[in-house]
């Protein structure tokens, strides 16, 4: 057929099927599930350390525990995984939580993680046993601390709600409330698409703001 020249092959595979795939992708997306809110009731951390806040963060909390040195291995994983994927949002960061008398021990930590990490989105806390305690019960989570330590990073968006998924595609008898920081595959495949679609959540209520207000001025 004429209609099915060369140069329109060409022009249709280098243009149009592209703008088709995104279309396609952008459309899934849109109809994806939003990353259901699992507590609207936590505690900001501003009970540990005023000068901190998770309002307007996408925040990533962990517990570094009393052995630090000990449980080290899984704070690497997650800045690995997760943090070095994130870092260019203005809006991320970590909150590793430790408690009084193991700060030589953060400290060297710090100074390990730094030899090879922009640390700019870490935010290291310190806090007293009593009020990092209140802090992750107010969670409402099965979990539990250790020394005031878990393994367990949780996901806070920007009101301060802990986010979950209710459809763990490996174990679906399970929702995921924390991501387990020594599993790096947990990180990889739930976590990180976990923190996109929390994102796209902002970047579509964006656009439609964007869209509603233009309404309005008659654009």
């Amino acid at each position: 057929m004429k209609f099915f020249t060369k140069k329109r092959i060409v022009l249709f595979l280098l243009f149009i099927f592209p703008l088709l795939c995104f279309l396609l992708l952008s459309t899934g997306i849109n109809n994806a599930s939003k990353l259901p809110i699992y507590n609207e009731s936590a505690l900001d951390i501003t009970i540990i350390d005023s000068t901190k806040t998770l309002k307007n963060k996408v925040s990533l909390i962990c517990f570094l525990g009393d052995d630090i040195v000990n449980n080290k291995g899984g704070i690497f994983n997650l800045n690995q995984n997760i943090y070095k994927k994130f870092i260019e949002h203005n809006d991320f960061q970590i909150i590793a939580i430790y408690p009084k008398g193991t700060e030589e021990e953060v400290l060297n930590f710090k100074k390990e993680l730094g030899a090879f990490t922009n640390m700019a989105k870490w935010k290291f806390t310190e806090g007293s046993r009593e009020n990092i305690n209140t802090f992750f019960s107010s969670f409402n989570t099965n979990a539990s601390l250790n020394n005031v330590y878990t393994s367990n990073v949780f996901l806070v968006d920007k009101n301060g709600y802990l986010r979950e998924r209710t459809d763990d595609a490996e174990k679906k008898e399970r929702k995921v409330i924390g991501y387990d920081m020594n599993s790096v595959a947990e990180l990889k495949k739930i976590m990180k698409d976990d923190i996109n679609v929390l994102y796209y959540e902002y970047y579509a209520a964006f656009k439609n703001k964007n869209k509603a207000d233009r309404k309005e001025v008659g654009l």
